[in-house]
């Protein structure tokens, strides 16, 4: 009896014993597509690929937040510069506002003491002239250096009376000037710059004619400390209804 092999036919996949590896055409997975047909597009693919307008879109409108956000920051950034130099600025101004304000009372014992020297005193007596005159040298030296330091003494007497610079501490009844001019300065006020460093001290007349106003000032005009800021209009309202800062105390913001 011969030994005969059954014949494999194309369609009958070879016996693989246990551990035996899949032939790699095997493991392969065919291509089921007919020929010549493009494959299908997966239906997992994203839709943004699949409308490129929509797409366009979406990134215009990162653009154009990102773009805004940018510019923010470039604002927010130019305003902290701005601010940090006015701060050095101011600080570099108005550093010497507190020591200033401790000088300021050595200006006022030296007018003070001219004040008390009776003018008779001095003509009769030498010695007595002869200390005037340094104190007088004393105080014109000291005035000095604080206009280089930027500091300018305000003296208001005579002036219409303004709340921004001057404090009222009493009335005086004169009916031959108008009402609210200065007509005493108990203690001269300063200014820093453009800044009040400290108000005068005055008294102001009551019982006169009221003050006309004053024709506007011309444009790019600028009112120096102690004189009318508006034509004295609103300064005498204040003084006159007691309004904010009549004989009140002046803010002093540095």
């Amino acid at each position: 009896m011969s030994d005969t092999k059954p014949e494999q036919t194309p369609d009958t996949a070879p016996e693989r014993t246990p551990g035996q590896a899949e032939p790699a055409d095997a493991a392969a997975p065919r291509d089921t597509s007919p020929e010549g047909e493009p494959p299908t597009p997966s239906m997992t693919k994203d839709a943004d690929e699949a409308d490129p307008a929509a797409r366009i879109a979406e990134l215009e409108t990162q653009v154009a937040e990102a773009n805004d956000r940018t510019l923010r920051a470039l604002a927010e950034a130019e305003n902290v510069r701005r601010r940090a130099e006015r701060d050095k600025q101011d600080a570099s101004r108005y550093a010497i506002a507190a020591f200033a304000r401790e000088i300021l009372s050595v200006g006022d014992n030296l007018r003070r003491a001219l004040d008390s020297i009776d003018a008779g005193a001095r003509k009769s007596s030498e010695v007595v002239e002869t200390l005037a005159t340094g104190v007088e040298m004393t105080e014109r030296e000291l005035l000095a250096a604080l206009e280089r330091s930027g500091i300018r003494r305000i003296d208001p007497l005579g002036q219409r009376f303004d709340s921004n610079a001057h404090e009222a501490l009493f009335e005086i009844p004169d009916e031959t000037r108008p009402q609210g001019t200065v007509a005493q300065v108990l203690e001269a006020g300063y200014m820093l710059h453009d800044r009040l460093l400290r108000p005068a001290k005055v008294g102001v007349t009551k019982g006169g004619p009221k003050a006309e106003a004053a024709a506007p000032a011309a444009e790019g005009d600028t009112a120096q400390a102690g004189e009318i800021k508006d034509g004295g209009k609103d300064a005498g309202k204040a003084y006159e209804k007691g309004g904010p800062g009549a004989g009140g105390t002046v803010d002093e913001k540095l």
